[in-house]
Order: C-alpha cells, then sequence, then structure tokens
C-alpha cells in the first residue's frame, strides 16, 4: 500500500515533546535530531543512544513452507538458521540487482519475522507475493501491528537490564548472543497483564545493542520504560542524522546510496548473503553470468574537515572521473572525513590514493578497508 502523505509513528507525541526536528524518511515523518548530531552520535558510542525505527516494515512468513519459500523469495539459505537466530539477507530482482537488504529472524521452523526498509515496504510485498508459486506459505504485512525501538550503545545491556518493566527473558540477558531473538514478558503500566515482546541483539550503529519488536500500542510504554532505565547510564534520544553517521563509521550500507537495483551484491561487498552451491533463489542465474569490471564499493578516507558527499564524484591522478561517492560525512568519532564510493575496479586497491571532487575542489583521499571503525568490545 502507498502512502502519499508523511506517516507519523505511535511515538510521534513523544519525539514533539523532546523538541525533535522531523524529516521525511521513506514516507514517514521522522525525527532527524532532538539536540545535536554530534551528541548523539557520542552517546552511543559511549554511553547509549534509544532509536524509533518503527518505520521499518515487518513481513510475517509462515507455514510449512516459510523456510523453502524464503530460500527462494531472498538471496540467502534462511531454512537452516536455529529457532531465534537473525540473518541478513537480501530482495534481489531476476538480473540480480538489490530490492532490498533485509533482516529474517526464525522464531521457529514454520515462522519468521523479516524487516525492511520503510521505503521498499510495497516492493518487498510485491515481491513476496510473486514468488510464492503455491507454497504452503503465507505472508503478512504488520508493519502497522509492531513498533520497534532500539537501544544501542556500550551501555545498552545494562540499559535492558534495568528495565523492570521486562521480564521472564526465555534466553538470560547475559547469554543472548550478536544476531539472536529472546523473548520476554513486558508490563505497560503498573497492575497491567503482561504482553510478549520480543528482543533481538541486532543493530545499525556498529555497537552492541538491542531492538525491541512490540505491540504498536505498547509503543508509548515501551519508550518510558527504556529511558527512565537508561537515565542512570547516559542514554539519549538519538534521530536519523546520528544513526547515518553511526552507520557509515560501521561501514554499512544505505539502500538508495550502496544498494540498489543498478548493484549487485559482489559490486558492493555483500556476497556473504549469497547462498552458494546449488541453491535456486531469484537472481541466481544473473548473478553467476555476472561481467567483471563493474564498480566495486571502497572506503575513501580523507584529511581537513572537507567531506565528500552522496553523488560527488571520485577522481584518479589525471582528473578522470573513475567513481562516484555513494555516502560521506565528517566521522564524528575518528575526527576526518570519510566516504564510500563506488570506483573502478582497478583504482580499487587499499592504499591507493584518489581525489573527491568537493564542489570543484579536488581533496585527496586514501583508499580505505571497511570499516571505518569497529568496536572493541
Amino acid at each position: 500500500m502507498t502512502h502519499p502523505e508523511p506517516r507519523f509513528t505511535p511515538l510521534r507525541e513523544r519525539h514533539e515533546a523532546l523538541g525533535a526536528s522531523f524529516t521525511d524518511f521513506g514516507g514517514w515523518s521522522m525525527p532527524v535530531r532532538y539536540t545535536s548530531d554530534l551528541a548523539e552520535h557520542r552517546a552511543v558510542r559511549e554511553a547509549a543512544g534509544i532509536f524509533d525505527i518503527s518505520h521499518m516494515a515487518e513481513f510475517l512468513v509462515a507455514g510449512p513452507d516459510a523456510g523453502a519459500f524464503l530460500d527462494f523469495a531472498l538471496s540467502g539459505r534462511l531454512s537452516t538458521i536455529a529457532d531465534d537466530q537473525a540473518k541478513y539477507s537480501l530482495v534481489l530482482d531476476a538480473a540480480g540487482g538489490i530490492v532490498d537488504d533485509v533482516i529474517v529472524y526464525r522464531q521457529h521452523a514454520e515462522r519468521f519475522i523479516v524487516v525492511a526498509n520503510a521505503g521498499n515496504r510495497d516492493a518487498v510485498a510485491t515481491a513476496f507475493a510473486e514468488r510464492i508459486q503455491g507454497r504452503d506459505v503465507r505472508v503478512e504485512d504488520w508493519t502497522d501491528r509492531i513498533a520497534l525501538i532500539a537501544v544501542q550503545g556500550p551501555a545498552s545491556p545494562a540499559v535492558l537490564a534495568d528495565t523492570t518493566e521486562i521480564s521472564g527473558w526465555t534466553t538470560p540477558l547475559g547469554e543472548l548472543g550478536y544476531y539472536r531473538m529472546a523473548h520476554a514478558d513486558f508490563v505497560p503500566s503498573p497492575g497491567a497483564e503482561p504482553v510478549p515482546v520480543h528482543i533481538g541483539r541486532t543493530g545499525y550503529t556498529g555497537e552492541d545493542g538491542f531492538e525491541v519488536f512490540g505491540r504498536t500500542e505498547d509503543a508509548l510504554a515501551m519508550w518510558d520504560a527504556l529511558r527512565r532505565a537508561g537515565e542512570g547510564h547516559g542514554l539519549v534520544p538519538a534521530g536519523l542524522a546520528a544513526r547515518d553517521t553511526l552507520r557509515l563509521e560501521a561501514g554499512m550500507p544505505l539502500y538508495g546510496h550502496e544498494l540498489s537495483l543498478d548493484v549487485s551484491p559482489v559490486q558492493v561487498g555483500l556476497g556473504r548473503a549469497v547462498a552458494r552451491g546449488d541453491d535456486d533463489f531469484v537472481g541466481r542465474s544473473a548473478l553467476a553470468a555476472e561481467a567483471t569490471g563493474r564498480p566495486v564499493l571502497v572506503g575513501l578516507a580523507a584529511e581537513g574537515r572537507r567531506a565528500g558527499r552522496a553523488g560527488y564524484a571520485v577522481r584518479d591522478e589525471s582528473g578522470a572521473e573513475i567513481g562516484v561517492v555513494t555516502s560521506g560525512a565528517l566521522s564524528p568519532t575518528l575526527g576526518h572525513p570519510i566516504a564510500m564510493a563506488l570506483v573502478a575496479p582497478d583504482h580499487a586497491a587499499t592504499g591507493g590514493t584518489l581525489s573527491i571532487d568537493v564542489r570543484g575542489t579536488l581533496v585527496p583521499a586514501t583508499v580505505t578497508e571497511l570499516p571505518f571503525y569497529r568496536r572493541t568490545k
């Protein structure tokens, strides 16, 4: 379903009360910042940040053929992941282009939750509908039923541990591994009956963190409970601006920037998300026949303060254009400009020197491995 007017998450009133600035993102009116992009970014790196990500699209995939359906509809082998395990995967088109990148959570052999990007909700829904092909599976769009809140940063485990409204974890918090999910009970108000929540140790910041799935009607209570628990741990509300610089430092791709229908998984370093062997999935034949020589994704690190932005040309030593910046910013953590760019493969060697054309000024940049930032624990 297409929504021509911006939509609001169930946490809109909390964002307004906090003085957030808003922007349109994937058809949703979302908080871009509350106070300072830099302060929110640093809070996530040093303590914790709380993000409203209820704009993300969620799909229930259930039935005896759920695993087999996802193996065909997505690029990875999902039927073999364990119960309560998550896996990153891709929705490809027949030509091998990327329709969307998703995270799949398996609750049990016949029940999965697929989380897609907000702006690709319709595209993913259409792809799933076309790929059922008589399988005994149902796909339901649960986006409007689910509120999703992320708590990210080194203090995030302490925040979740101190959220007294959440109890009865199926996996103890201290034992919950990365890309795993636990189930728990949440009490939305004193004396109320507990309701189920699902907590994934996943995120989009390069830090330890959690994503809490609950009912839309419980969103305000979940947000308030997590914020109360975070008061002693430096937790701050964080918006899309900080989320973008955090994911860029962590080398995580963003749809519409690094990912699109015009690029393949191998070009952007996502070959790991593609099943090997004889697996049959949409896009497999095109990937097998993919020509060499297509642009590849690299990291670029520069000095000074002038950052390359998406769409800026990347040039070689002769001044010839050999690529384009897909994302770029002045890194709050590293203190210098960083960018991801698609460049000709013969200019992709780590350590090479290229230039970013920043509004007519050529800024030297060194090709570097991704990610730019990696947490130490």
